[in-house]
């Protein structure tokens, strides 16, 4: 049974979306923000945060814990720079956060076709907080 199980398809069938939402997380880790379809960023951002999430557990873990997150996070970019990137540069600013690393900001309609477009962005770290 698959009760309370829903997946956005998108109208895409499922290495497309897979492919899309993996492109989506990479744009984000890459410039820290984008503008996307409001649909696209909801189903985006489980990813991106279960991403982050993986990365803070790589930074808090030992050597070996750390090289087996590093390798899972891998699988959906096969960009060790990438990677890198987020376990050393992005996951640090978040140590302290339980989630909620990222924001959809609704920006209006897109001309051409009317849809809902959104801001899909990393949550700013505040320095003074620290």
């Amino acid at each position: 049974m698959r009760h309370r199980v829903k997946t956005n398809k998108l109208n895409r069938y499922a290495t497309h979306r897979k492919a899309l939402l993996n492109n989506i997380a990479r744009s984000i880790f890459e410039e820290g923000s984008i503008i996307t379809t409001t649909a696209k960023a909801k189903t985006a951002k489980p990813l991106v945060e279960k991403l982050i999430t993986k990365a803070i557990k790589a930074n808090k873990g030992d050597a070996t814990k750390k090289m087996a997150l590093s390798r899972e996070i891998n699988r959906h970019f096969n960009d060790r720079k990438l990677v890198a990137k987020l376990v050393n540069e992005i996951a640090p600013k978040y140590m302290d956060r339980n989630g909620g690393y990222t924001r959809i900001l609704k920006i209006g309609f897109r001309r051409g076709d009317a849809s809902e477009m959104s801001l899909f962005q990393l949550l700013p770290v505040n320095e003074e907080e620290k």
